[in-house]
């Protein structure tokens, strides 16, 4: 039986029409538990971005960045806190059950309050 290799444009491909996971997630400060709540549809995304942002001193986020400068990288973890659950249904809506999950984890996390988030507005693209 002869397998096919894959090529580098069949890899490709797989890799952009793979289901990319929609969620909250948090960049948390482990010394004293602020942390900056966000959530996508695309979770890979924003967690790269704001580890690349954060290494190179320009996150738009100023005292996220301070923190960052002044504790080091060593004191903060990227987390994935809730996937949304994808139901195979004609009723299912992915934004709106991102949204119900937004709501929940604001209201658990107070992250403007009790973390670097500047007000509610968490989903990133």
């Amino acid at each position: 039986m002869e397998t096919k290799t894959k090529t580098r444009k069949d890899l490709n491909r797989e890799y952009m029409e793979r289901v990319k996971p929609a969620g909250i997630y948090q960049v948390k400060n482990t010394l004293n538990g602020r942390m900056f709540l966000g959530s996508s549809l695309n979770l890979e995304g924003p967690l790269n971005r704001h580890k690349f942002m954060l290494k190179i001193g320009s996150h738009t986020n100023k005292s996220l960045q301070n923190d960052w400068n002044e504790i080091g990288a060593e004191n903060f973890v990227f987390e994935i806190l809730e996937e949304v659950n994808v139901v195979d249904s004609p009723n299912f809506n992915l934004n709106d059950e991102l949204t119900l999950l937004e709501m929940i984890w604001l209201e658990k996390l107070n992250p403007v309050e009790n973390g670097y988030n500047l007000n509610t507005r968490i989903r990133e693209a």
